[in-house]
């Protein structure tokens, strides 16, 4: 036993170097490549204070924020996704399928459409970022509602995919009634990318992320105790509705930030803890948090980088990249479910 638990712990540290690591690759590569031909020797002289202005400024006022961006966007997503996951008790729970990124981007639209491109000046982000928290938090109170009834994981699913609908339902009635501009403005954001958080919108973006996912670290206890069920976690001392509420307000919080600054990024959510899962082989939370934290990274900046490079002078949106990636994991793990020994 002891020696199984021992290969886990090394694997599971063998997982969390190899994401730490693309993380740090992709990090640098995004500072060296972008929309503009920059030297690397001009890149790096940047970096260090020094060079030319333009280049220095193309580098620290918008590669920097955007690597920032997308690091911390795929953490928080991932984040979220595997809270979900747990809490729900199923493997394809995450954000943009049980439609909380959906709630959130109805929150964004009441504010952008009804305002127009006037709700994306610097003032607005603090609006935004509050409507995409109510309209997450509106989802996820109707999905924990519904929980409490249905006790089927798939037919909660399906009820989180029809609040989905409704939502997107709600998003094209504002998007009929709205301005030629306010509709404009919407759509360039709904298609979702991490170039638009300046080093002043970053000061705001960070915390809303890195605050609520080093929450998550505190609840690995809780976390664990539910895998194994509700009696289980109640003789352990754990509160059930207490801690549901706690992991569904954290996963609110991360996807209503992420969504509120980036657009809603599909996928992520859902794929990287199963990535994370595969990799460490296991299901304890101890392992699979900061796993998933730094997969969730990685693929945030692999996604980014793959948006500058295959644009050609121009940036791809997020979501025409996600799916690509995602699909293939998400259809493995469905394909291969009685396989994988932490579905089990």
């Amino acid at each position: 036993m002891n020696s199984l638990a021992g290969k886990r712990s090394d694997r599971s540290a063998a997982a969390c170097w190899t994401a730490a690591a693309a993380s740090i690759a992709l990090f640098g590569a995004l500072l060296f490549v972008g929309t503009v031909e920059i030297p690397a020797s001009e890149v790096w002289n940047a970096i260090w204070g020094g060079g030319e202005e333009g280049a220095r400024l193309i580098v620290t006022q918008l590669r920097l924020p955007m690597a920032l961006t997308a690091l911390l966007a795929g953490a928080g997503l991932s984040l979220a996704g595997l809270l979900l996951q747990t809490v729900f008790d199923n493997p394809l729970a995450g954000p943009s399928i049980l439609g909380v990124s959906t709630g959130a981007s109805l929150g964004v639209a009441v504010l952008m459409l009804l305002f127009g491109g006037a709700a994306l000046s610097a003032g607005y982000f603090a609006a935004l970022l509050g409507g995409a928290l109510l309209g997450a938090a509106a989802v996820l109170a109707a999905l924990l509602l519904f929980s409490t009834v249905v006790r089927s994981s798939a037919i909660l699913l399906i009820i989180g995919i029809l609040i989905s609908y409704l939502a997107s339902s709600a998003i094209s009635l504002l998007n009929f009634f709205a301005t030629q501009e306010g509709v404009h403005s919407y759509v360039i954001w709904g298609l979702g990318n991490f170039s638009g958080v300046t080093l002043d919108r970053l000061a705001v973006f960070a915390p809303s992320v890195i605050i609520p996912a080093a929450c998550c670290f505190l609840l690995v206890k809780p976390l664990n105790a539910l895998l194994l069920g509700d009696v289980y976690a109640v003789s352990m001392g754990v509160s059930i509705r207490a801690t549901r509420n706690a992991l569904l307000a954290l996963s609110g919080i991360l996807t209503a930030a992420v969504t509120a600054f980036c657009g809603p990024i599909g996928f992520l959510g859902l794929v990287v803890p199963h990535v994370a899962r595969m990799a460490c082989g296991t299901s304890n939370h101890s392992a699979l948090l900061p796993s998933t934290l730094l997969f969730g990274g990685a693929t945030g900046l692999l996604c980014a980088f793959l948006s500058v490079w295959l644009g050609g002078g121009s940036l791809i949106p997020v979501n025409a990249i996600t799916p690509v990636l995602s699909v293939p994991v998400i259809i493995y793990v469905i394909l291969n479910r009685d396989r994988l020994s932490y579905m089990r």
